[in-house]
């Protein structure tokens, strides 16, 4: 692949990320007129329950096969290392606007907030993702989504070496990301059954992708890593001895 086709792959990829991140948050908080978590004809709850699940399933395998290192050093042999990341991150995109898309809505209704609990889950429900997406850059956004390394290709640049950093939150708790994603999840005002499915599935898979994923940190940066886990909390805040270490951007 050219340099200059390759730039344009990982952008593209970013493009279909971003929008389909869009479309995430308005299909998880039921907003606008398009497909949304509680939209739909509601059919039989078993048969959504089974689709439901089998979509999930779908995202979480390949979200989390084609994060682990051992795909990766296989998977850059059949295309070029310096679109691993940007083809992951469209990869992922795909498979989540298929779930939005066949979503099956379960309407039975969990629990209903209104009044002032209502405002506080709206606004906790925003914060949630604005911590996931500021947590991205506390990283580095851009080599997070595939952008950094299709840039320095272009420019034939080798990408540096993983550092192990804790910028700012990351001090606080381990995973800031998947602590927005949970965040987000769960701030419902209307919680109905298929939500609450959807936040169940989520939230397991988050905690099974934070194992995985700090098993590879772990094998990457050996007793640092070690040391920041002893010290630091995995996703609530709890108070912990100041971390001085630092970790990489990671899936």
């Amino acid at each position: 692949m050219g340099r200059v086709t390759v730039l344009a792959y990982g952008a593209l990829a970013y493009i279909v990320f971003f929008a389909t991140f869009l479309f995430a948050i308005a299909f998880v908080g039921n907003l606008g007129p398009w497909k949304t978590i509680d939209s739909g004809i509601a059919g039989s709850p078993s048969q959504a329950i089974l689709v439901d699940l089998s979509l999930l399933a779908l995202f979480a395998v390949q979200h989390s096969v084609m994060a682990r290192p051992a795909f990766k050093r296989v998977w850059v042999r059949v295309i070029p290392k310096s679109i691993e990341r940007s083809t992951y991150v469209l990869a992922a995109s795909l498979v989540l606007i298929l779930l939005i898309w066949q979503w099956r809505p379960i309407l039975t209704p969990i629990w209903s907030v209104s009044g002032a609990g209502e405002s506080v889950l709206k606004a906790t429900f925003w914060l949630g993702w604005a911590l996931l997406l500021f947590s991205t850059f506390l990283l580095n956004h851009f080599e997070l989504f595939g952008l950094s390394q299709v840039y320095s290709h272009m420019r034939s640049l080798e990408s540096p070496a993983p550092v192990f950093r804790t910028p700012l939150l990351y001090r606080v708790v381990r995973h800031p990301l998947y602590l927005g994603f949970v965040i987000a999840f769960w701030s419902a005002p209307v919680m109905t059954g298929g939500h609450l499915l959807f936040s169940l599935a989520t939230t397991g898979y988050i905690l099974m992708g934070i194992f995985f994923e700090e098993r590879d940190l772990t094998q990457l940066f050996g007793d640092q890593y070690r040391s920041y886990r002893n010290r630091v909390s995995m996703l609530l805040p709890l108070p912990r001895r100041k971390a001085s270490a630092a970790r990489p951007p990671s899936r």
